[in-house]
């Protein structure tokens, strides 16, 4: 399976929260790789993994940071590819910090930005990208959306069971 998307993440620590894409990318069958590397740090690293993305086959980056989280955006100003960014809760601010780093870039050099610790939906968000041009990805999100919405009737099934047996139907 060919690497499609670059995960990058600002540190060790947000890799629990940066599982979940990790989790639903191997449930598309999408291939990855996965690097930690700090914009601030190691600059020179985090930097040139973004200029050589597409050079190497990827497709897609999601970039991963908390605090002053201008990894995401760093990386969509040196690739062409697009780049989703995760904002990660940490500290006093709880990812309101990350969240601001993350979705306030400058005319030209967009970052997607998904919710505070939202890996799962950075993926769901980059097998999209990817389903544009793979009908194998855009058939299995339409069974993912199908199942969705499955889980919802269950979930109301259930609640109207309950409703009903507490007299408040």
């Amino acid at each position: 399976m060919s690497k499609q998307v670059l995960i990058l993440m600002g540190s060790d620590s947000d890799l629990g929260v940066m599982a979940a894409s990790l989790k639903c990318l191997k449930e598309f069958e999408v291939g990855y790789e996965v690097c930690v590397c700090s914009v601030h740090r190691s600059p020179e690293k985090a930097l040139g993994l973004a200029a050589g993305a597409r050079e190497k086959g990827f497709r897609v980056i999601i970039g991963g940071a908390g605090g002053a989280a201008h990894l995401a955006g760093a990386l969509a100003a040196k690739t062409t590819l697009p780049v989703i960014g995760v904002p990660i809760e940490n500290g006093a601010l709880h990812g309101v910090d990350a969240l601001y780093a993350t979705v306030q870039m400058p005319p030209g050099v967009p970052v997607a930005t998904v919710a505070v610790n939202g890996a799962q939906n950075a993926a769901i968000l980059a097998v999209q990208m990817l389903a544009l041009s793979d009908d194998r990805l855009a058939e299995a999100m339409a069974s993912y959306k199908e199942r969705l919405v499955e889980q919802v009737e269950a979930k109301d099934a259930r609640a109207q069971k309950r409703l009903e047996s507490e007299g408040l139907s």
